[in-house]
């Protein structure tokens, strides 16, 4: 394994992902990877991969399926941030395909993180040459090969005729891997008994709400945690902004997070949860998979998880990377425990005296411009002191997407740094700051 890439990224790999990495390098078959969220499955099969890739070369060589834009996106970041020299792509839904194309032809990225229906588009169009990829990534194969999805999969697969080696990773089993995979020889591994230290680490809690409409108990259960980090875990879309206004109302500062909201804002809910300027994310199931949201306090299950592999996902946000997690089950008149969250668990008993909504201490600004206007996470910095009356110590977390960037900044200096940055430059180009609400 490429020891710099590793100190660069300060990680110590785990048993799961050395074995992974043995598989892929050294036996020539396919694998199946089956270990709990958080375990580090993306470095897992990415770090084996790029050492089997031409960096040197303009070919696609490699196809990474996932079943969600935002997985898309964080994979294609990891890659990055490992500095491989590997040139990459995210494709997705979302905004036009002929954007995709162009971008496409410019980068010639040797691997695509993609959404089958978006990858299908391209395929259709002739905008991928499918003849020179040898390696197939399935990640949350459970998702993607899942009945609704079958035709879309057996689609894509019939027009990849060079696949060499395939990698298919989840946290969860699916009933079988269909036949039109083509899985070969196949290494399995499955660390989901060898992980249970997972689910050890995160203590359950059941918490009584003596009405069938269970808001003021999430309210109430909210603060009494205080300032950490929760995902409030609801299984419909009208239901995740109904729960999220309410809470809004009652002065808490969230984020929602759903399948129907447009990428610009699933990406600035997401970031404004994971920068802390909004320390609850309210979602469907949509957030249980894939994302790396670290350091995440508290699950709350205000709507039971449909599913058990639902529960595994949604329990695998938080007691990731050894960290210890608590998840709570709000019951309501006639609600129990489902049998597979076991039977050890506590209740937890909501104090009568409460303090009011925590504030967190950073909030986030969006800047107009982005890497497309060759701008640099110190540029923004710079912006930001020289311009916006800011110390370095009051700006946390910088992403810069292509034509937009988000900035976790000091909340109390907000309304003083959009005062001062109205009307200036950045690098000789007027652009817009707003706060991210």
């Amino acid at each position: 394994m490429n020891s710099k890439i590793l100190t660069k990224l300060g990680i110590t790999l785990n048993a799961m992902q050395e074995e992974t990495a043995d598989a892929v390098l050294h036996t020539g078959k396919d694998v199946v990877v089956i270990s709990p969220t958080g375990s580090g499955k993306t470095y897992a099969y990415l770090l084996p991969l790029i050492q089997r890739l031409k960096a040197s070369s303009d070919e696609l060589q490699a196809v990474v399926l996932v079943p969600g834009r935002e997985l898309a996106l964080q994979s294609a970041c990891v890659l990055k941030d490992m500095g491989s020299g590997l040139r990459a792509m995210a494709l997705y839904g979302g905004r036009p395909a002929m954007e995709e194309h162009r971008a496409l032809r410019e980068v010639k990225p040797q691997i695509v993180f993609a959404t089958p229906g978006r990858l299908n588009d391209h395929l259709d169009k002739a905008n991928i040459d499918a003849g020179t990829v040898k390696w197939l990534v399935i990640d949350e194969f459970d998702k993607c090969l899942e009945l609704g999805f079958q035709e879309e999969m057996m689609h894509i697969l019939s027009r990849l005729p060079g696949i060499e080696r395939r990698i298919l990773l989840s946290a969860t089993e699916s009933e079988s891997i269909p036949d039109f995979v083509s899985m070969g020889r196949t290494v399995r591994l499955d660390y989901r008994t060898d992980n249970s230290g997972v689910f050890e680490r995160i203590r359950l809690y059941t918490v009584a709400s003596p009405e069938k409409d269970k808001l003021e108990t999430l309210s109430r259960l909210l603060l009494s945690l205080g300032d950490k980090s929760s995902i409030v875990f609801l299984n419909y879309r009208d239901s995740v902004e109904r729960t999220a206004l309410f809470l809004k109302e009652k002065g808490f500062t969230v984020s929602w997070f759903h399948g129907g909201l447009e990428q610009h804002e699933r990406e600035a809910a997401l970031y404004r949860f994971s920068n802390g300027s909004a320390p609850i994310l309210v979602s469907t199931d949509l957030a249980s998979r894939g994302l790396d949201i670290p350091d995440v306090d508290n699950i709350i299950h205000y709507h039971l998880p449909e599913t058990e592999e639902n529960y595994v996902h949604r329990v695998g946000r938080t007691a990731r990377w050894d960290k210890e997690g608590k998840t709570f089950f709000v019951l309501g008149p006639g609600e129990h425990l489902p049998e597979y969250a076991g039977k050890c668990q506590d209740v937890y008993q909501i104090p009568e005296r409460l303090p009011s909504p925590s504030q967190p201490r950073m909030g986030t600004i969006y800047i107009g411009k982005g890497k497309k206007d060759k701008i640099s996470k110190m540029d923004i910095v710079g912006f930001l002191c020289k311009k916006g009356g800011l110390n370095a110590s009051e700006i946390g977390k910088i992403d810069v997407k292509d034509r937009f960037s988000y900035v976790a900044v000091s909340r109390r200096k907000i309304k003083e740094l959009l005062r001062l940055t109205k009307g200036e430059k950045i690098k000789g180009i007027h652009t817009v700051v707003e706060e991210v609400r």
